[in-house]
């Protein structure tokens, strides 16, 4: 065998075993984020929630990793405060709770489940609540309430541009172009009652 046919060889068995580790590669992604499909299609059935809306901020919030952590003391898959855990610990009539409990997948998407659909009922008239329900799942209520003004306060486009914190408007773009993706993962069982999440309002997209 010449030299150059060696040489063949060996590029060619490289490129072989990198195809090789880009499939597994992308296989395990694509496990580790289909790992709790199970308990978002429950949870999100029991708060009339879209499946495919609670995993993309699942996706946003930890990238899937339970043990994740935030620099204000958000904690698990969702990213939840110890204020909004405590809020459902208190409605579970739990006598006993701590945070830490909610690094626990199926009770942090549990939780968050319960606080994302109290938030989405905040906003009843809204043309797309979702978009109302994530600002104040970010930025939190005061902030929403400052962004509410006139049309804004049911127009979600209008609403969405007057955001002045980028890193809201990008937090909900991202969720809302994510969620389509997810949508065919949770058909049929997509819980019925629940209108599906909508696409970032066309005419508000972040400068």
């Amino acid at each position: 065998m010449n030299r150059r046919w060696q040489i063949f060889i060996v590029i060619a068995l490289l490129v072989l075993g990198g195809a090789s580790l880009v499939v597994f590669l992308m296989l395990s992604k694509t496990r580790q984020e289909n790992r709790y499909n199970g308990i978002i299609r429950t949870a999100a059935g029991q708060h009339q929630l879209p499946p495919s809306l609670v995993k993309a901020v699942v996706w946003r919030e930890s990238r899937f990793n339970a043990r994740a952590r935030g620099r204000a003391g958000e904690i698990g898959l969702m990213q939840l405060t110890e204020a909004a855990a405590q809020e459902w610990a208190d409605a579970r009539r739990y006598r006993t709770f701590a945070h830490e409990q909610v690094l626990d997948p199926a009770m942090n998407i549990q939780a968050g489940c319960y606080y994302l659909s109290k938030l989405v009922k905040r906003y009843p008239l809204a043309d797309n609540p979702y978009v109302f329900a994530l600002a104040d799942f970010n930025a939190g209520r005061a902030n929403v309430l400052r962004w509410m003004k006139e049309t804004e306060g049911t127009n979600s486009a209008a609403f969405f541009a007057r955001m002045d914190f980028p890193g809201t408007r990008e937090y909900i773009a991202a969720i809302l172009q994510r969620e389509p993706r997810y949508r065919r993962e949770f058909s049929p069982g997509y819980f019925p009652d629940a209108p599906a999440a909508q696409s970032t309002p066309r005419q508000s997209k972040s400068r």
